[in-house]
């Protein structure tokens, strides 16, 4: 599988993973959006931001890869950095499937991407995204699976997963809401002739939204890779002069900054195999990779553990966040 060769990669950042959300499109939920971003943000503009993060994150150590159809055009950029960086080679490349970017490279619309898990938007999107990346894509994941996703139950959607599983892609899911622990056990169930159909899920776990971790602890027991997204909880978290008092205190006694102490708290659960930095500037890629070589004690993580909101309250603040 292609996520096993992130294990032989000993620099401790390939446990960070660099995800494009917000560098392929003008706008992103992320707290900062507004000033991290450059003020014109061209295609052009993005997109040699784009390629400056991707650099600093393969110097950096950073080995995993992550975009998205509805990443704007997040897939083209790395598919265009890739062909001009023929030593990263040893970069593995996630991309999802499952919603359709409808933006139309704006930030003040009102629909910025449509949800679809058919086997219909699979077959549209994986073509897509093949024309993009080609045979450089590893894993190809369906994009924010819900417990009442259709995608958990469509058996000849499964029976299509498993062909492209069986022409070298690992398969996976990524869950988003309030309910992401009741996705992933019913995401463990799922197989086609006798075989587990995903290999890897990735998912929303941070300081302030720990209830998928259980559930993640069981995907990881039964041999998924895991990936952490949003483990800066889009900026609550990082320095966007909303961090919470005792994460402040943490990295001011740690000497790094609240991202890297928020990431590193990620770092620290036993089944998290790669944890994702969105950062959208140079200089906050830097500080995320920090991270990698923060080892947090009992002390810090037991006061940092007791910042967890309920998923309800969570993922309500989350659905307000606006687009910038």
């Amino acid at each position: 599988m292609a996520l096993d060769r992130l294990a032989e990669v000993a620099a401790p950042a390939a446990r960070v993973g660099f995800g494009l959300a917000a560098v392929g499109r003008p706008g992103y939920i992320t707290l900062g959006r507004d000033r991290d971003l450059p003020d014109d943000r061209t295609v052009d503009a993005m997109r040699e931001r784009a390629y400056a993060l991707l650099d600093a994150a393969y110097a950096g150590g950073v080995r995993y890869l992550d975009a998205a159809r509805s990443y704007g055009r997040s897939e083209e950029f790395l598919a265009d950095w890739l062909s001009s960086r023929p030593d990263a080679g040893d970069v593995v490349v996630g991309s999802k499937w499952g919603y359709a970017y409808k933006a139309g490279w704006r930030v003040d619309t009102d629909v910025h991407e449509v949800k679809d898990h058919s086997l219909a938007a699979y077959e549209r999107q994986r073509a897509e995204t093949a024309e993009l990346l080609g045979s450089r894509l590893d894993l190809y994941q369906i994009h924010s699976v819900t417990p009442d996703s259709p995608a958990l139950t469509d058996r000849a959607l499964h029976e299509r997963l498993a062909r492209l599983a069986g022409e070298g892609v690992t398969v996976g899911l990524t869950t988003s809401g309030p309910a992401q622990a009741d996705a992933i056990r019913a995401a463990l169930g799922v197989a086609v002739g006798g075989e587990p159909l995903f290999r890897a899920v990735q998912a929303t776990y941070n300081l302030l939204e720990t209830s998928a971790g259980p559930a993640l602890a069981e995907a990881h027991g039964a041999g998924l890779t895991v990936i952490v997204k949003e483990a800066v909880a889009n900026g609550r978290l990082a320095s966007a002069g909303q961090e919470p008092a005792e994460l402040a205190a943490c990295a001011a006694e740690s000497g790094t900054g609240c991202d890297a102490v928020a990431l590193a708290a990620v770092l620290a659960q036993p089944w998290a195999g790669v944890v994702l930095s969105g950062a959208a500037t140079t200089g906050q890629l830097a500080s995320n990779l920090a991270a990698a070589s923060l080892v947090l004690d009992e002390e810090h993580l037991a006061r940092l553990a007791a910042l967890a909101e309920k998923p309800a309250v969570y993922w309500r603040h989350r659905s307000a966040l606006p687009w910038q």
